[in-house]
């Protein structure tokens, strides 16, 4: 595709997210292409596909919230549920010896 007299690939979509020396890079995935081309492109580099880089950035947002969610469950008791050892400790007296 050419933009302002320029060849420029079109971005298929952001596959990952990092950083590096603090600034965000994106690893794009061009379309038409396989996995082979794709390359890890800072975001000076993608200012034409802002519409994909907010797809990305809320995919990732909702999975990380997803993530914190069902790691806050796995930590959490139902009220007056204690793990199976802790109950039996306190209920009869009982050790882990």
């Amino acid at each position: 595709m050419i933009i302002e007299g320029k060849e420029e690939w079109e971005v298929e979509r952001i596959l990952n997210k990092r950083q590096v020396r603090g600034k965000d890079k994106y690893l794009v995935r061009w379309k038409g292409f396989t996995a082979e081309p794709d390359t890890w492109e800072g975001r000076k580099n993608l200012k034409n596909a802002k519409e994909v880089i907010e797809e990305f950035e809320r995919e990732h947002q909702r999975d990380m919230e997803d993530v914190a969610q069902q790691e806050r469950e796995e930590t959490m008791f139902k009220c007056g549920e204690l793990p199976g050892k802790f109950t039996a400790k306190i209920l009869y007296g009982w050790s882990d010896k």
